[in-house]
């Protein structure tokens, strides 16, 4: 159906768009749409943030273990009974 439109075709339809909206509206729909391709950009890189911040494996702190120094068993000297 659209295949035999060709660069003259287009030419002639976009001829007709201007003089029925005019130049001024179709510069404001063209800001418009650039406006919003920009925005819809900046909310997928800022969701890709988010869910990268969000997949990232959260590192959890083992505990520290505390070793206790345990005094060396004190040697008790051992009285012993001389005879005499």
């Amino acid at each position: 159906m659209f295949s035999s439109i060709g660069v003259p075709g287009l030419i002639i339809i976009l001829l007709i768009i201007i003089v029925l909206f005019g130049g001024k509206r179709i510069a404001e729909v063209a800001k418009g749409l650039g406006t919003g391709v920009k925005n819809f950009k900046d909310a997928v890189k800022e969701d890709e943030k988010v869910e990268e911040i969000v997949s990232e494996p959260i590192l959890e702190e083992k505990p520290k273990t505390v070793r206790k120094r345990t005094a060396a068993p004190k040697k008790t000297a051992t009285k012993t009974k001389t005879d005499k």
